[in-house]
């Protein structure tokens, strides 16, 4: 069977808690691999496979400072999720308004046969 790539995809970058770790940690300011292994808790091998995973999702961008690669968060491409997460949320919403609704119908006509 034949796998899918997901090389450069947002949402299979951040699937991992991992990696949503490593996100929040470099938060809005430029981190060394080496302050994230000591955070995340990971070993400097681990911590910089899934920096690789989130660079070639865009996630990060990397830059190098004399034998430091220095990590920021590029958070342009978390637009896809995040309209992807409004989409879903009116869908969910449109269907459990005319849930609510149907319920007041129902007991409508339930106090209407109670008469």
């Amino acid at each position: 069977m034949a796998r899918t790539s997901t090389e450069g995809d947002v949402f299979a970058a951040i699937a991992d808690p991992t990696r949503r770790r490593l996100l929040e940690r470099i938060g809005n300011r430029e981190r060394s691999v080496a302050e994230l292994t000591a955070e995340v808790g990971a070993t400097l091998a681990n911590v910089s496979l899934h920096l690789q995973v989130l660079t070639r999702a865009g996630l990060v961008r990397r830059r190098a400072a004399g034998r430091q690669r220095l990590y920021r968060l590029n958070l342009a491409p978390l637009v896809k999720v995040t309209d992807w997460a409004a989409q879903l949320s009116a869908f969910w919403n449109e269907k459990l308004d005319g849930l609510g609704e149907l319920a007041e119908r129902l007991d409508a006509e339930a106090d209407q046969s109670d008469i």
